[in-house]
């Protein structure tokens, strides 16, 4: 198995394991990962922010929940149909969700000592599935770029 897919079928492992191992320990209560994801997607719809304290935090639930809907339909599409333009963007967007989904420590959301395994696991999936698609667009590019022969039977590097 080569470097890139590796990686992103560690991300992938990851990420799998996150649904079903303890995110959090908040008031005692300990959700799994697809309870927390099933938690902060209805935050998006629900009312009065269900529970949060800042007005920011609904918001920024929902936008959690989209970058782990994206890493579960998307990824897949990326690594098996995309182009190396799209894997390159692609691993640029895991990268930003990575940087973005850290925003439950910087914002006080929660305490690092409310954080679970599962949230670890599924926090660092973003940035090994940056690192595998970073790796494999860079492998496409340089299989792109081989030595083709003109008309005119002169070679040219592409």
């Amino acid at each position: 198995m080569r470097k890139p897919h590796f990686l992103i079928s560690a991300a992938w492992l990851l990420q799998a394991a996150a649904w079903f191992l303890p995110a959090v320990n908040v008031f005692d209560i300990r959700p799994v990962g697809w309870e927390a994801f099933l938690a902060t997607f209805s935050s998006v719809w629900l009312s009065k922010g269900a529970g949060y304290e800042t007005w920011y935090a609904p918001l920024l639930a929902g936008v959690t929940a989209l970058t782990t809907f994206f890493f579960i339909v998307g990824s897949p599409w990326v690594v098996f149909r995309g182009s190396p333009s799209l894997r390159r963007n692609s691993a640029r967007l895991a990268t930003a969700a990575f940087v973005f989904n850290a925003h439950w420590l910087i914002f006080g959301i929660l305490n690092l000592s409310e954080l679970r395994v599962g949230y670890l696991f599924w926090w660092f999936s973003f940035a090994i599935l940056a690192i595998g698609l970073f790796d494999l667009a860079g492998r496409d590019n340089a299989a792109e770029s081989v030595t083709k022969t003109t008309g005119s039977g002169a070679k040219i590097t592409v």
